[in-house]
């Protein structure tokens, strides 16, 4: 249902507000550049620092910009069961083609409450589930036997793996087969991914070279291993930018850079150190990007 180049797309922010009209040009980029979907209000979307009124307006823009062109998987995860099922439901009522759910942050469930908080929300929201596991950022890993178990949930439909951790994918993939979509949730183990069956990326670089990541997963599924293989290697010192700091700052930043967003987070996240913007704006360039300011 969902594979290729999905891109975890960035919330550009103007005078501490939504910056609606940046945000839908970046989706109209993205689907000409071919990206295969879009996923608002993930963490690249900054959603830990949206209210709920911005985090659904989000969510309603990328639904009405993208108009069915491709799909849209609205980050709706939460640390609380009975928020995250608020959350989904919203957004499915909104028109989202599908849920991403990030492993609840914070209060560190054991894998018997991993399990419990995602059949719960299956079985509350019908709409199709990617599960998120991102144990750097939440402070819990999603086990292979427990998405194993979740894998038997007919919605849900998904994981994004972004441990970085190679075996831990290869043991998701070999328990739960073609019951369940793997999607690689750091730009540089997509490749490895895609070999051993993964099905695409979520990505942070799309944000910035939408094109490439693209062509790079559709070289791949045509078969064309050494074009993939050289997208890839194209793409790694891109890839190791866009965390050079904290996740979304750079990637905010090259966009910048790029005339396409405003350079603005929101705090805790702040603007980048001048040397690593030196750095990153030096990368681009060598990639080939066209840096305006």
């Amino acid at each position: 249902m969902f594979k290729g180049s999905i891109v975890a797309i960035v919330t550009p922010f103007k005078n501490g507000k939504v910056d609606e009209k940046a945000l839908g040009d970046l989706i109209e980029w993205h689907i000409a550049e071919g990206t295969d979907a879009i996923v608002p209000c993930g963490t690249t979307g900054e959603s830990a620092t949206l209210d709920y009124d911005e985090h659904y307006r989000v969510i309603e823009i990328a639904i009405k910009v993208v108009n069915k062109r491709v799909p849209v998987i609205a980050g709706t995860g939460a640390n609380a069961t009975d928020e995250t099922i608020m959350i989904t439901e919203k957004a499915k009522k909104m028109g989202a083609d599908g849920a991403l759910l990030v492993t609840p942050y914070y209060n560190k469930p054991t894998q018997e409450g991993l399990y419990q908080h995602y059949k719960k929300i299956a079985e509350s929201v019908d709409i199709p589930i990617v599960l998120y596991n991102v144990p750097g950022r939440t402070g819990v890993n999603m086990l292979p036997p427990t998405v194993a178990r979740l894998a038997e949930i007919n919605n849900i439909v998904g994981i994004k793996e972004a441990t970085g951790d190679m075996k831990q994918v290869s043991e998701v993939l070999r328990l739960c087969g073609e019951r369940l979509t793997v999607i690689s949730g750091d730009d540089f183990t997509t490749l490895p991914l895609l070999a051993l069956g993964g099905k695409g990326v979520i990505s942070v670089s799309a944000n910035v070279a939408p094109k490439d990541v693209s062509l790079m997963c559709r070289a791949w599924a045509d078969g064309n291993i050494e074009e993939a293989k050289r997208l890839h290697f194209k793409l790694e010192p891109l890839n190791a930018a866009m965390f050079i700091e904290t996740n979304p700052m750079p990637a905010k930043t090259a966009l910048s850079m790029m005339g396409k967003i405003q350079e603005e987070m929101r705090l805790p996240l702040c603007e980048m150190a001048q040397a690593n913007k030196e750095k990153l704006r030096n990368i681009l360039i060598a990639y080939g990007i066209s840096v305006k300011n």
